[in-house]
């Protein structure tokens, strides 16, 4: 009785490649991303149920300040790539022309930039 050979399977497959590496990461980043928004509904319910200095001694704990920069971090790299991917899932064309894809990255870039500096400033202005 023989058995078909089969081959080591490589448990660090995505390394290999930087496209590969890439991908694996951003897909990580996804855990990051699920924590900032856990994190803002956890403010919210502090801010709706009245516990907001309780909320607000948390957050200031040396070890949750470390995970939300860290959670920060990954969703600007989960964003970016995925700004970036749009022009490959999307083909816009205009009277026949392709849009260009640094064109679709532009715009998705500029409009994040623009939605980002205006939600600090609502955020950050004095009362």
């Amino acid at each position: 009785m023989t058995t078909a050979y089969r081959p080591p399977r490589d448990n660090l497959w995505f390394v290999r490649t930087r496209h590969c590496a890439v991908f694996v990461l951003r897909e990580l980043t996804s855990v990051f991303v699920a924590w900032s928004i856990v994190f803002v509904l956890m403010f919210a319910d502090a801010v709706r149920g009245g516990t907001l200095q309780e909320f607000a001694a948390l957050a200031a704990r040396p070890w949750m300040i470390a995970i939300n920069v860290l959670a920060l971090a990954a969703t600007v790299f989960h964003t970016i790539t995925f700004l970036n991917l749009a022009p490959k899932a999307t083909v816009v064309r205009l009277d026949g022309w392709r849009v260009p894809a640094w064109m679709i990255q532009g715009g998705n870039h500029s409009a994040w930039v623009a939605i980002s500096l205006l939600i600090a400033y609502f955020v950050l202005r004095s009362p």
